[in-house]
Formats: C-alpha cells, structure tokens, sequence
C-alpha cells in the first residue's frame, strides 16, 4: 500500500512539473522524436507506460496501441482516446511474449522498484521486441542544477526523482539480454524557467547534437530483447494478438 502512494505522489509531482515551461519544453521535443523512433517500428501491439502528457504511441502503426497508467487522471484525456489499462507497473496485465514495442517515458526514474518494471518489460515483449526509454540526464546543465537543489532545496526538476545515467540503464538492460540498440540526446537549453528565454535559446538544438551530444537535459535509449539460440526466419515467427477482452482494468481509480 505505502509503494502505491509513494508512485502516485511521484506521478502529481512531475504531472505539475510538466506544465510549467520547461515541462512543456521536454514534452514537445520527446513528442517529436519519439514520432519519428515508433514510425519504423512494425509489429501489431504496442504499449505506452506512464506519462499520459505524451502520446508516444501516435505515429505507430501497430494496429493495437495500449496505454497503461496507476491512476486515471485530466492528463488522461487523450489517452483515453485509446485503450487504457489501470494498474501497477510492476505487474503487467500482458501475456509473456505479447508486445512488440514497449514505451517507458521518464517512468523508471520515478519508480520504487524500476528493477521490476524491466523484468516485467522484458517478460511481455516478444523476441526481437523493442523498449524505448526516455530519462534526465545528470551529465547536463539541467543535472548539474538539480544537483545543487538537491543541497539548497531550490530544485529546478521534480524533486522525488532519480536520475538513471545512461551507462547504468546499459547495464540494467544488459542484465535482461537486452541489446541496446541506440541512444540520443535532446534539449540542450540552460535550464531557464520561462518560455521565452527557453525559446531563445533553440539555436542550441543543432549545435548540442552537433559538438556536445551527451550533454541534452534527456536521453532516449532504446534496446532490442535477444533470445539466445534462437533465429527468426522471414515473418514465420508467430505473435500473439492481443484483444480487447484482455484489458479489464486492475484498479478503478479516478482523480479529480
């Protein structure tokens, strides 16, 4: 009971953090890259985890897109749009070798046991899935300002979370077979609290990825689950489609 009010305490936190300017900043350009990560990525389920304030899911073209969250929220609007699942991460309502494409947007950051969340990633994607995960990065000006808040209590990102270095997150993956396939960088703007001086900084879009790419606020990393000794031979693999009738909500909750 206390983990599920610890999530849910996470969740508020970052939901009020994303509609303030550089919320909506990071959201608009994981929204954007994302769209053109899911847009080649073929298979018939795909899941989002987390993080209604993004469709991650809008430019697939999987025929069954599923959105999964703890709690139904106002966030929640547009993705309600879709098939919405209500649960804890930590025990998908999927069966084993089911998904074709998972999306975790900053959830293992704000998670109490992101360990399980992966297990269970990794439980629910077929062979050859694919997971994309998005997170803060602490090599940055953003990092670096949290950093400080963190002895000052002036925090520039959500306070309750913590930040997953792409090398660990490598390692994490590695643990589950999984082979990371690529990461990127993004949001290169100093850490600034109003739309206008975050926008006048976008001239630093192309130079960050250009000079100083492991330096962007966030990172999006993505990795592909390795069956050994298995070999997939053109489209015979068989994959299980999944239905409606399999995404009774688990929790009915609503907040208002």
């Amino acid at each position: 009971m206390n983990s599920v009010k610890s999530v849910e305490k996470d969740i508020i936190d970052l939901d009020s953090w994303l509609e303030l300017p550089p919320g909506q900043y990071i959201r608009n350009w994981e929204q954007a890259f994302l769209a053109t990560l899911t847009v080649d990525i073929f298979g018939f389920n795909a899941l989002q985890i987390g993080m209604p304030q993004i469709d991650a899911l809008a430019a697939s073209r999987m025929p069954h897109r599923w959105y999964t969250n703890p709690v139904l929220t106002g966030s929640n609007s547009e993705a309600n749009q879709r098939i919405a699942v209500v649960h804890e991460f930590t025990e998908l309502p999927f069966d084993a070798q089911s998904i074709d494409l998972v999306v975790l947007p900053h959830v293992l950051e704000f998670a109490v046991e992101p360990h399980q969340i992966l297990r269970e990633v990794e439980r629910v994607l077929i062979p050859e899935g694919r997971v994309i995960i998005t997170g803060f990065n602490r090599a940055s000006l953003w990092g670096l300002r949290q950093f400080a808040g963190r002895i000052n209590q002036n925090y520039y990102l959500p306070r309750e979370g913590e930040f997953i270095s792409p090398p660990r997150l490598k390692d994490w993956l590695k643990l589950l077979s999984m082979e990371i396939a690529g990461v990127d960088f993004g949001c290169y703007a100093p850490s600034c609290h109003t739309e206008k001086w975050l926008q006048r900084f976008q001239f630093l879009e192309n130079a960050g990825r250009q000079w100083w790419t492991p330096l962007g606020a966030v990172y999006v990393m993505q990795a592909v689950k390795r069956v050994r000794g298995m070999h997939l031979v053109g489209p015979a693999w068989k994959r299980q489609r999944l239905t409606r009738a399999h995404a009774v909500p688990l929790v009915n909750k609503m907040k208002k």
